[in-house]
């Protein structure tokens, strides 16, 4: 998965690529998909949600370039896939959710995982979590029309947030936004297709 779907399409981190070997992502998929588990497209995990591709999961994660001590909020955690490669790749990891089936979830396998530094949080993501904030960096893992000003608010001078901009279905486009001292610095990465933040 990580040779031919991840490295071979770009991603360079190693500690990203590392983090993706090491996380097993059968262990996040219902049991009767276990089999696709590493093929590179996204699997419906319940509740109308799905797991991300590897590749997008890799992508996302390599362009927050973390250094491994910074705290991380996740919006739309789902069964925890990304929070657990974050954990690897961060200090903190906070992953919150709408669904509580999700949740509950995403905790038991973070917990079996060993992945003592992720936290979470059933509730609304759009809201953020301003008891852990400020955070160095912010992702979200559903699309929005904009970025939401309370998760804007919880961001760190010098953070940043990445997301996949626009409506649900196609037509949306991962950003990078950093905040800087005079306001925000965006980078377009690529066209992407997600559920929609709720």
């Amino acid at each position: 998965m990580v040779r031919h779907q991840i490295a071979a399409r770009g991603v360079r981190d190693p500690r990203v690529l590392e983090a993706m070997r090491a996380v097993p992502r059968h262990r996040f998929v219902p049991p009767d998909l276990a089999d696709q588990a590493h093929a590179d497209w996204p699997l419906p995990i319940g509740a109308g949600q799905t797991i991300s591709q590897p590749y997008i999961v890799a992508a996302m994660a390599e362009a927050l370039e973390l250094a491994g001590s910074e705290r991380v909020l996740e919006v739309g955690s789902g069964c925890g896939y990304m929070a657990a490669v974050l954990s690897r790749l961060a200090g903190e990891v906070y992953g919150m959710d709408l669904e509580e089936g999700l949740c509950r979830r995403a905790q038991r396998t973070l917990a079996v995982l060993g992945c003592a530094n992720v936290e979470i949080r059933c509730g609304d993501g759009a809201l953020g979590w301003p008891e852990r904030a400020p955070f160095d960096a912010v992702m979200l893992s559903c699309a929005a029309p904009a970025i939401p000003p309370d998760l804007w608010g919880q961001l760190a001078p010098g953070g940043r947030i990445i997301l996949p901009l626009g409506q649900a279905g196609w037509g949306q486009e991962l950003v990078l936004v950093r905040k800087t001292t005079e306001g925000s610095e965006v980078s377009r990465l690529m066209a992407v297709s997600f559920v929609p933040l709720r």
